[in-house]
């Protein structure tokens, strides 16, 4: 097998990985993140940045999802009916196929913060997602996403649902898996 086929394999297999245990922490768990959610943070020298950090998945057409989001969160001042909206949809068909996912993964960061301003200097990163029996190590190149990317707005959103408190200087990053360069433990 070639290994942008191999590549494709690893990725359709982490999304799915990624869909089965975000359903469980909807479902299950009030939506807060597992340990599956938030991997650790390494630069590609292995030093740590974090010791874990909250990633959302992005649908391949955010649009959808984003207004929802957005609604939910403008509609109302109540923190407790912005949640239970957003929980009852994540909960439902939201992360039913793990094809309708990019595969660009994306973080919040406040502006200013340390981490966010490493990963830029250098590009680049290993994220290292654990949960249950599985893992994977994926090397990702680091983007700042401009406040008006659908990547960016699903993102911030999605946040929002969770903490409508969010301060409006935010930094989105996106990391896009090189999955030809990425590993998985056991492999797909």
């Amino acid at each position: 097998m070639d290994r942008v086929q191999s590549g494709d394999k690893l990725k359709q297999h982490f999304l799915g990985w990624q869909c089965r245990i975000r359903q469980i922490a909807m479902r299950k768990d009030g939506g807060r993140p597992s340990s599956g959610m938030r991997p650790k943070l390494l630069l590609n020298d292995g030093r740590e940045l974090a010791a874990g950090i909250s990633i959302v998945i992005v649908p391949e057409e955010p649009s959808e999802s984003t207004e929802f989001f957005r609604f939910q969160a403008q509609k109302t001042h109540d923190p407790r009916q912005i949640y239970e909206k957003g929980l009852t949809y994540l909960q439902a068909t939201h992360f039913q196929n793990a094809r309708s996912f990019s595969g660009r993964l994306t973080a919040l960061f406040n502006k200013g913060a340390s981490i966010p301003a490493a990963l830029l200097d250098t590009g680049h990163c290993i994220l290292e997602f654990k949960q249950f029996s599985q893992s994977y190590k994926l090397t990702c190149r680091v983007e700042e996403l401009m406040n008006d990317d659908p990547s960016a707005q699903a993102t911030i959103w999605h946040n929002r649902l969770f903490n409508p408190s969010l301060p409006a200087e935010l930094l989105v990053l996106g990391f896009l898996p090189d999955w030809t360069k990425s590993s998985a433990n056991p492999a797909p």
